[in-house]
């Protein structure tokens, strides 16, 4: 095995790359797992926990009839929070990005921008940013995540399905990216 990557023979980029592939397939769906599970965490001064509002968001994704990469990213919309709340929609974008479509992946990073007609009215921010995409491809689908799955996705008394219900889903879709690179 090299120790600079400059002296790598395909023999090793070979091993490498099955190595990559088999960590993909085991270890990936694991993590997003964890991620989504430490969202039970955190609250934030919400009435539920995140993990509860994924789950809340994800169901009523289902209950909308949504095609399955949309459940995955109402259910993975704020798992960014398990590291950094402000910056979380762009993190749970760039986790996503390999998996999902291009709409899916600027739907979920730029959803904090559509939900700002809420509340940023409250914070001396403007409420009408989602008014910048309205010609981008992804705008309906930031609009249906936001307004029909996420938004009204703070009750506690929700019966939300377990988040081992979706572990099919996430590990159909983050076993195998369909962009870039394993």
């Amino acid at each position: 095995m090299f120790t600079r990557m400059d002296q790598g023979t395909e023999a090793d980029w070979m091993h490498i790359g099955a190595e990559h592939a088999k960590h993909q397939q085991t270890k990936a769906p694991s993590l997003v797992m964890d991620m989504l599970a430490k969202l039970g965490n955190i609250q934030v001064g919400f009435a539920a926990s995140q993990l509860t509002h994924v789950l809340m968001a994800a169901s009523l994704a289902q209950a909308d009839h949504a095609a399955d990469e949309e459940v995955l990213i109402a259910l993975c919309h704020d798992m960014g929070k398990a590291v950094s709340i402000p910056n979380h929609g762009a993190i749970a974008a760039e986790i996503l990005k390999p998996y999902v479509s291009p709409d899916a992946y600027h739907a979920v990073y730029h959803h904090q921008a559509f939900q700002g007609q809420y509340y940023y009215g409250y914070m001396g921010k403007p409420t009408n940013l989602r008014e910048n995409f309205k010609t981008e491809s992804w705008h309906d689908l930031a609009v249906k995540l936001v307004d029909r799955w996420d938004m009204p996705a703070f009750d506690p008394a929700y019966p939300v399905p377990s988040l081992d219900s979706f572990e099919p889903l996430v590990h159909k879709v983050f076993s195998q990216p369909i962009h870039g690179f394993a």
